[in-house]
């Protein structure tokens, strides 16, 4: 996959690459339980971007889980590195939620918003220029 200008990243060995031909829809910082507990951090750094928009090269291998709002989330993995790369929802399926730590370019991660504040740890310091959902987006 020849590299674009714009958004692109991959696992940690990089068997599964990707890029983006679209501009992200949003990026959060989601600090509910379920994010924590699977990126083993204070949250998970997301941008969200459309799928239809996504070339991607390897296979992920998906875990769903019910999250902490009680829809469905499926988690793809690299299955040879075992790196975490994104995140489907079952309510949303036309977009993809790519992990921030795989861009090529982190810095393009610039969060507009905090999810699930109530699950934020008191030694984690949220951003002071994003907006705070106690829970999602809907509450």
């Amino acid at each position: 996959m020849e590299t674009k200008p714009g958004i692109s990243g991959g696992c940690s060995c990089g068997a599964v690459r990707y890029v983006v031909n679209a501009e992200p829809i949003l990026m959060v910082n989601c600090h509910c339980r379920d994010c924590q507990r699977a990126s083993g951090a204070a949250y998970a750094p997301i941008v969200v971007v459309p799928l239809s928009a996504v070339e991607m090269e390897g296979e992920l291998r998906y875990h769903k889980v019910v999250g902490d709002n009680g829809g469905v989330v499926e988690r793809g993995f690299c299955p040879i590195c075992g790196s975490r790369v994104a995140n489907r929802l079952g309510r949303l399926p036309e977009i993809l939620g790519l992990m921030a730590g795989n861009l090529d370019d982190p810095t393009l991660h610039k969060p507009s918003m905090d999810l699930f504040t109530a699950s934020a740890h008191a030694w984690d310091l949220l951003a002071p220029d994003t907006r705070k959902f106690e829970r999602n987006l809907e509450r």
